[in-house]
């Protein structure tokens, strides 16, 4: 089956089990895995723009927070808050790029594997997410070793398909000035930007929004 074939087919079945009973149970690990990488796009953004990536924190709820410091100006500041924001549409079309032909899957599993085990080790700083990172990490190795090339292939489009859906799923938030982690409200991203910038916090949430919808489409017109 072609790259786009399996990309529709695990698009499917995603938008399918939101809509059983207890679907988004399903896909729990799936959504922290989102999560993950919402906090590494805002760390990796603070690195490239000057600033420091301290911890990356996972919760049971499946929120998270990255923790970063430095001197930003505004523009930082807000390049850091969109980072998160656009974080799984990225790591998703950059796992369909990568995975476009089924005889890299299990190379793609492999190295998503020792990614999670580097950002681990770097980063994470709670119990929950260390624990959760290590179970994946070690889950995907394992599916790297047992699992034939065209059912890695199909892993790894089903993890691209919700992580590029993950905005969409969560589109509420993009449009919301506050955001709960771990109990504790605090100001949204798109608060955040619109704090650094100009404009309210729902006009940066309908510029992400339009941007992940344009990155998506770029990225599977590439599959």
């Amino acid at each position: 089956m072609r790259s786009r074939q399996l990309l529709i087919v695990s698009t499917l079945a995603v938008v399918l089990i939101w809509q059983i009973p207890y679907g988004h149970q399903l896909l729990y690990p799936l959504t922290l895995l989102a999560t993950y990488a919402h906090e590494m796009g805002h760390g990796i953004t603070a690195l490239l723009t000057g600033s420091e990536f301290d911890q990356l924190v996972l919760h049971a709820d499946g929120s998270g927070m990255a923790v970063w410091r430095g001197n930003p100006g505004r523009i930082t500041t807000a390049l850091i808050a969109a980072g998160g924001l656009v974080g799984p549409t990225f790591a998703g079309i950059g796992l369909l790029l990568l995975s476009r032909k089924p005889r890299y899957a299990r190379t793609v599993l492999a190295t998503l594997s020792a990614l999670l085990l580097v950002s681990v080790v770097l980063w994470s700083r709670n119990a929950f997410g260390a624990v959760f990172l290590l179970a994946v990490a070690a889950t995907l190795g394992m599916a790297a070793r047992l699992l034939s090339q065209d059912v890695a292939s199909f892993l790894l489009h089903f993890i691209a398909a919700t992580l590029c859906l993950s905005w969409f799923n969560h589109l509420g938030y993009l449009f919301s000035a506050q955001a709960v982690v771990n109990g504790v409200a605090m100001p949204s991203d798109s608060a955040v930007i619109a704090q650094a910038l100009w404009l309210p916090y729902w006009f940066w949430g309908g510029v992400v929004a339009l941007f992940s919808l344009a990155v998506a489409a770029w990225g599977i017109s590439k599959t």
